[in-house]
């Protein structure tokens, strides 16, 4: 018989999974921030565009990231979300 929780579960189960790797992704790109802070300081006083330091530039890209992670996250959960309904759908006798 089929079982909307296990249904749930396995959705709950990929957001997490996809969660857990997204922040590793972005804990490495943040630990490349902190490791240049701690070895080199002086480099990140290096312009790098229109009168922009490293420092500034590495920031900014930083919350862009996230940003765009958060974006893949919902896109990827949403999909997820939306088989889940058709297959729970299809499942109890509908089309």
């Amino acid at each position: 018989m089929y079982s909307k929780s296990s249904d749930s579960d396995n959705v709950l189960a990929y957001k997490v999974r996809i969660g857990v790797y997204m922040i590793l992704i972005y804990a490495l790109v943040y630990f490349g921030f902190i490791v240049i802070n701690i070895s080199n300081p002086l480099l990140m006083e290096k312009i790098i565009f229109s009168g922009l330091n490293l420092a500034v530039v590495y920031g900014i890209g930083l919350i862009v990231f996230a940003l765009i992670l958060a974006f893949i996250y919902n896109s990827m959960c949403s999909k997820k979300e939306a088989e889940s309904n058709n297959n729970m759908f299809s499942k109890k006798g509908g089309k």
